[in-house]
């Protein structure tokens, strides 16, 4: 690998890391030596990379660091063009043409040599044949998730029963069938999973739950870890 791309991933390393990346984690990725890890990392702070962090602990990238944008590699965009075609065959209208969208870009953005890694992708995703139908507009959903407001919803669980609730909408799951909304569930005092193709109304109220939406999130988040760490199913909006 030449030094320069080294250089260039161990950036990308170090951006995407949510913790303090250890030396020892960083040359396993990129087969180097610790020892050229901290001379690469010497080089780069000289060279005014922000780059928090000391031998032992772990190096940070600072957030506002930004960079020119660089060709993909062939290996990027065959990961970029997978995601792109599952999303097309799964996601909702809105997502599923926004990802059609997408694919074409690349093709016009990239370079003659690499358009054929979007054109005749050597990957693919098997077509889905189910095809469900959502309760409510799922762009609407994204909209209201980023402000943090509520839903109101009318759900028809597995056996048929009916319940109105009230929401605070989390995140959507895209799985291979169905599609999943996870949310506070008022009702309930918990967090709960509802299929979209179950919600038989859903009414989008302008008030805000007052949790800050990155907070609401880490708490799905530590309730799914727990859950699975004692191996119990996640309960669904059926309960």
């Amino acid at each position: 690998m030449r030094r320069a791309d080294r250089l260039f991933r161990l950036i990308q390393i170090l951006r995407r890391s949510r913790r303090p990346a250890t030396a020892q984690s960083i040359a396993a990725e990129l087969n180097i030596s610790v020892r050229s890890v901290y001379r690469d990392i010497a080089d780069l702070t000289s060279q005014h990379v922000p780059i928090r962090g000391e031998v032992g602990v772990g190096y940070l990238l600072d957030s506002r660091y930004d960079m020119p944008p660089l060709m993909l590699t062939p290996e990027e965009l065959e990961a970029a063009v997978l995601g792109a075609q599952w999303v097309a065959e799964r996601g909702d209208a809105a997502l599923a043409n926004s990802a059609r969208d997408l694919l074409s870009k690349m093709a016009s953005a990239v370079p003659q040599s690499l358009r054929t890694f979007i054109t005749e992708p050597t990957l693919g995703t098997p077509a889905n044949n189910v095809l469900v139908t959502d309760g409510l507009d799922l762009a609407r959903t994204r909209a209201w998730i980023r402000a943090g407001r509520k839903l109101q919803i009318r759900y028809r669980d597995e056996h048929g029963r009916e319940t109105e609730r009230v929401i605070w909408p989390v995140i959507v799951g895209y799985a291979d069938a169905v599609r999943l909304l996870a949310a506070w569930c008022e009702l309930r005092q918990g967090f709960r999973h509802f299929r979209t193709d179950r919600i038989m109304q859903a009414d989008f109220l302008e008030q805000e739950h007052g949790s800050a939406v990155p907070e609401l999130k880490r708490r799905w988040e530590h309730y799914m870890r727990i859950t699975r760490e004692l191996r119990l199913p996640s309960e669904s909006g059926t309960h």
